[in-house]
């Protein structure tokens, strides 16, 4: 490691294969929290490159517990957190409501680092218990339409990384992994990234997979669709900057999306949004994320009937259904 920060800290970056072989070797527990915690550090002063990136995309997915749930054609819905704006949930409760509307979705998330509530937090918090059991989590797609993978269970080897990146508490590159690296390697996917460069990261290394693939990054900072301003999106297709009245929405207050001091008020909008008794705000969020992943998911849907079916399953209980079912499971 002393070879490698050296290395970094003399303003060179890492090959695709050295970058590769730094966190296979962190994974494998040669290296100590400090020296681990000296190595992201490194990250949090200068950008990261595409093949530094992509080397330790490739690292994390050698070393997870993979999963084969193909024959559902699912989805994953999520955001690389970071952003810093403390929003409800809003990607996980997307993935309920695309779940609901027909679209198999396999959830990838983990407990909130530089955020309060993180998908593992508000999902646990509500009764739901984590497993990389293969036959429950087929059991949860076959019922739910949804199963949800608790990265800790499915990235044994990041073990080591965990207390370093909870005591440092803010965002590191493991942020901008997340998404990249399900365990269940869906070919489909809905993500919301924190800066316009790490879009464009995203863009390029995803440009050079067989996924179908949108990338969300609202102008003002969010990784999602937030509906205070202005977002990108970037797909295989396209890019893109849209309006909230794009999607026949009404702009919002960054206030009318938060999550609340504590887990407890997080879960309470998060369940207020399924049994449709949130906001307008907080429902118009959750559904204008939801209605692109089902575009990303049927390039052939138009927005505005995406939106629509998005709505259809919320007001319908189908998305509050697949969560009850999902948490039922284990």
């Amino acid at each position: 490691m002393e070879e490698t920060l050296n290395h970094l800290l003399a303003h060179k970056a890492l090959s695709k294969d050295e970058a590769k072989a730094v966190l296979v070797d962190i994974g494998q527990g040669k290296y100590t929290p400090v020296q681990i915690a000296a190595f992201l550090t490194v990250y949090m002063m200068r950008s990261i490159t595409v093949k530094e990136l992509e080397g330790f995309r490739d690292a994390m997915l050698e070393l997870c517990v993979a999963l084969d749930v193909a024959d559902h054609d699912p989805m994953d819905v999520c955001g690389t957190g970071g952003d810093g704006k403390d929003t409800f949930n809003i990607s996980t409760l997307s993935a309920f409501v695309v779940a609901g509307a027909g679209q198999a979705v396999v959830k990838h998330g983990n407990y909130g680092v530089s955020s309060l509530c993180g998908s593992s937090t508000v999902m646990e918090y509500l009764g739901c218990k984590f497993t990389n059991d293969k036959s429950l989590i087929g059991k949860s797609l076959e019922e739910a339409n949804i199963c949800f993978l608790h990265a800790p269970l499915f990235h044994p080897a990041m073990k080591n990384v965990a207390p370093v990146r909870r005591e440092l508490g803010v965002k590191t590159f493991f942020n901008m992994l997340g998404p990249m690296v399900n365990p269940a390697f869906p070919r489909k996917q809905m993500v919301g990234v924190f800066s316009l460069e790490l879009a464009r990261l995203y863009a390029y290394l995803y440009q050079q997979t067989d996924k179908q693939f949108t990338i969300v990054h609202a102008l003002d900072g969010y990784d999602e669709i937030s509906l205070t301003g202005s977002f990108k999106l970037i797909s295989n297709q396209t890019e893109k900057v849209f309006t909230p009245a794009d999607l026949n929405m009404q702009q919002i207050r960054a206030d009318q999306i938060l999550g609340g001091d504590s887990v407890e008020a997080s879960a309470t909008i998060f369940m207020a949004v399924l049994q449709n008794q949130a906001t307008k705000a907080q429902t118009q969020a959750v559904l204008a994320n939801a209605a692109v992943a089902l575009q990303t998911a049927n390039a052939n849907l138009p927005l505005f009937e995406a939106v629509e079916t998005a709505k259809e399953s919320l007001e319908s209980g189908a998305a509050l259904k697949s969560f009850r079912r999902l948490a039922e499971q284990v």
